[in-house]
């Protein structure tokens, strides 16, 4: 049990231009942030060239957060993707049923606007822990 009864995960520096935490746990919950796929060029990584690209990659960033935060993407109760151009979701969403086999978590979708070139990002709601789900 934590001796708090909120717990931080990748806390950001101090005076960086993204003031929150990755994500936090509490309550028997995970609330993860919102994230886009990684970027940066100068170490050699990109978004994407697809959206589909762009999906699995935020995904990926997205599931190693609930790792650190002690749940999974198996976990996942609500899901919210962040879309830049309503175009882009039917391609969005072929992707993002790959990543839940057992069955989908709840989900709304809305268009979002940062300065970013990121086209798509997701934050969630988990169940901390690791145990499995039952998805009917």
């Amino acid at each position: 049990m934590d001796a708090s009864p909120i717990s931080f995960f990748g806390q950001p520096e101090p005076g960086s231009p993204r003031p929150f935490s990755a994500a936090t746990r509490a309550g028997g919950l995970v609330f993860v942030s919102g994230h886009s796929a990684p970027h940066d060029p100068a170490r050699g990584i990109h978004r994407g060239e697809t959206q589909a690209d762009e999906v699995r990659n935020a995904l990926a960033h997205i599931a190693g957060i609930l790792t650190e935060a002690g749940s999974s993407l198996a976990r996942v109760v609500q899901m919210t993707m962040l879309i830049t151009d309503p175009a882009d979701y039917a391609a969005c969403n072929a992707e993002y049923v790959k990543h839940f086999p057992g069955g989908l978590p709840a989900r709304h979708t809305a268009r979002f606007g940062v300065p970013t070139q990121a086209r798509v990002a997701f934050s969630c709601i988990a169940l901390a822990g690791a145990e499995g789900v039952e998805r009917r």
